[in-house]
């Protein structure tokens, strides 16, 4: 079946004898197969199942092994380990361990809150201690009011204001410890808000004295410091021991989840089937490519199985919140994929396309490296993106999510290094680097003084070519280049080449597009070759019509031809759009005279918005030119100075590589999610989720 369209589905209905169930069950988990329609209990005589009394036993014990697993980092076994062995353990050594490193969390929590309020009371007794006052004189008093804290202005005008406003009664103590003034002021209750209004504007912050404790500060910091040591150490040697769990029972726990977790949904997979007295039915959604395997499968518990093929009422279907969409849809199942399967984290991204809709994981295989490696575009960056894609991969052991991001930094890595041998860069620097000087019209050529000057032996070209090799004009003011210098002298055709780019990606979309509506119709329930036509082709025609007025009015004096046919066409283009919202979309047509002018004129920026294939790049360049110049004058610098001058070249590099990955990946993404796909994509699709397991670290019984 076509890459470019997901899995054709079909609905299951099964039904059998009660006492079958479990067999049905078994029967479904080993298959991983059925994507269950959990039952309503709209049926007379039919009720939901109860799950199994050994359900709340294993829940309990998944519960605690979750709890373990939220608290250490651990990997599963590289090879799977048979189900007996790991039961083994669960009722053994595992589950002896995992109470073992729940006391150990419970009480490494506990030093760690104790360290956090003993480290607050620290820093309180250490400022404190600057006044020699025992703690118990700075609270507790009936008659008098105490102020503790430190100031950021200055205590002499405090010390004025208690002779002006408190009539010179009160008790007053400072001192500096770390840069900070602390103070202790002591004045009768009546006098307070007097005193308070003076310590605001010398910026008092209040103390938290702490209560229940008397002696002088510095004796009670020295205990605290004591305890905090003591804790210090239980705590690393409690972290120790956690650490040192995960290398010995973490594969037993990775073992012990899976297996668990597998028991539970088999045991409490009856209250998603709908069961009577004496039988049982089962509802949900196939791959139709499966369907003979799974009533096969079903024979020995089942006494009918029916599979029906899903057909999609063209005009009717889609995952989508429209009145129109009467019919229920299956979920999506993708493709059996190799090379490609990365991309579907993209989509995924976004939403799965509805059923029947074009899948666009197969082209952005193809779009996204390009698109990236367009921005990015440095043979340097490109090996160190591969290198790290390599490096995840190689870690993923079974984790998909890490094994397709692995696969999805290599991609866009290989599109990196393609580009950067196009455009000649590495590190920053061009390959070719000429001094050059025009002489009666004819340019003269130094050496070559580019610090990777070497790399040029990788392109077929004369020694008299200088870094220019063949060219290729194509007309319509796309010309091509290799090496194509972006930095340089094809700047301008680089611009150009995104902006084609962007017309033909739009446009691509819109094809899509219209073959949807053409075949499934609208979320408005209009179908066919019209309903196709001015949805989509009405589009086309408008970028058609828009390119030709712009080339015939920015391009050379012959282009001039296509100026008026150009506007012509863009103009019959609104009209058409006009007929679109009043007709199919039930705009009425005086707001249509005025939105489809608009939105018309909406699209130029969508294709300009391509534009940031050239600009995201150039900014990367400029970033890892401005670390390259670091690197002649490391050279002549003095020896000590080598490695400073080296440390920065290599700061920014690394600095200009990060921003390289993180950057182009989210105008590349945004390229597809926002300008393509929304001329076209339906992500209402449901994921298909069978009922069921996979091995990773257990052996199927």
């Amino acid at each position: 079946m076509s890459q470019v369209k997901t899995q054709r589905m079909g609905r299951l209905l099964a039904a059998g004898t009660k006492d079958k169930i479990d067999d049905l069950i078994d029967a479904l988990a080993t298959l991983n197969a059925l994507h269950i329609i959990e039952y309503d209990g709209s049926d007379d005589g039919f009720k939901l199942g109860t799950p199994k009394e050994e359900s709340e036993t294993v829940g309990m014990r998944l519960t605690k092994l979750r709890s373990a697993a939220s608290i250490v980092d651990f990997d599963g076994p590289k090879d799977p380990v048979q189900a007996d062995k790991v039961r083994s353990e669960l009722d053994g050594t595992l589950s002896e361990a995992v109470d073992n490193l729940l006391e150990k969390s419970t009480r490494l929590d506990s030093v760690e809150n104790r360290l956090s309020s003993l480290e607050e009371e620290r820093s309180v007794l250490e400022l404190l201690s600057s006044l020699n006052l025992d703690v118990e004189l700075l609270t507790g008093y009936s008659s008098l009011k105490a102020f503790v804290g430190t100031i950021s202005g200055s205590s002499s005008d405090i010390e004025l204001g208690l002779e002006d406003d408190c009539n010179g009664e009160g008790l007053f103590f400072k001192d500096t410890i770390n840069g900070s003034t602390v103070i202790a002021l002591f004045v009768k209750s009546e006098q307070s808000n007097a005193a308070q209004s003076l310590l605001n504007q010398a910026g008092f912050q209040a103390i938290n004295v702490p209560e229940g404790i008397t002696g002088n500060p510095n004796e009670l910091m020295l205990d605290v410091m004591l305890q905090i040591s003591e804790l210090s150490g239980e705590k690393s040697s409690i972290s120790n021991d956690i650490d040192s769990w995960s290398n010995e029972f973490g594969a037993s726990l990775a073992c012990g989840l899976e297996l668990l977790e597998r028991e539970h949904d088999i045991l409490t997979a009856p209250v998603k089937i709908a069961v009577s007295e004496h039988a049982f039915f089962v509802d949900g959604w196939i791959e139709l490519s499966r369907s003979e395997e799974v009533q096969l499968a079903l024979k020995e518990s089942c006494l009918y199985s029916e599979v029906t093929p899903f057909k999609i009422e063209a005009g009717g279907g889609g995952h989508g919140h429209s009145d129109h969409h009467h019919q229920e849809m299956p979920p999506i199942a993708y493709q059996s994929r190799t090379l490609s399967k990365p991309m579907e984290l993209l989509t995924d991204a976004v939403g799965r396309p509805a059923y029947g809709r074009i899948d666009p994981t197969l082209f952005m295989f193809v779009t996204y490296p390009i698109f990236f490696g367009m921005m990015l575009g440095d043979m340097a960056y490109g090996l160190v993106t591969i290198s790290l894609g390599a490096f995840v991969f190689s870690k993923a052991r079974s984790n998909e999510m890490m094994h397709l991001g692995g696969k999805f930094l290599i991609y866009i890595g290989l599109g990196t290094l393609i580009f950067g041998y196009i455009y000649a860069e590495f590190a920053g620097w061009e390959i070719f680097m000429y001094e050059k000087t025009k002489i009666n019209g004819v340019y003269e050529y130094g050496d070559n003084l580019s610090p990777v000057a070497f790399l040029a032996n990788l392109y077929p070209l004369s020694d008299s070519a200088h870094g220019y090799g063949p060219e290729l004009e194509l007309g319509y003011g796309i010309n091509l280049y290799f090496p194509f210098h972006r930095v340089g002298t094809h700047l301008e055709d680089l611009i150009v080449l995104t902006i084609y780019v962007g017309f033909i990606h739009i446009i691509f979309g819109k094809l899509i597009g219209f073959r949807d509506v053409l075949f499934y119709g609208t979320d408005h329930g209009h179908v066919g070759l019209a309903a196709a036509f001015f949805e989509h082709g009405a589009w086309i025609v408008l970028l058609v019509g828009g390119f030709m007025f712009t080339y015939g009015f920015l391009g050379p004096e012959d282009a001039e031809y296509l100026l008026q046919p150009g506007a012509a066409i863009a103009l019959s283009a609104v009209v058409m759009l006009i007929w679109t919202l009043y007709n199919y979309h039930g705009i009425p047509i005086a707001v249509s005279l005025i939105l489809a002018p608009i939105e018309a004129i909406g699209m130029m920026p969508s294709v300009i918005s391509y534009v940031r294939l050239f600009a995201v790049g150039i900014v990367g360049v400029k970033i890892a030119e401005t670390g390259n110049k670091l690197w002649e004058p490391m050279w002549e610098a003095e020896l000590y100075l080598i490695p400073i001058f080296f440390i920065g070249w290599l700061s920014v590099q690394i600095f200009a590589w990060v921003l390289g990955v993180f950057s182009p990946n989210i105008h590349a993404a945004r390229l597809h999610f926002v300008e393509w796909m929304r001329q076209y994509y339906d992500s209402s699709g449901e994921a298909f989720e069978p009922f069921g397991f996979r091995s990773h670290f257990v052996e199927v019984e």
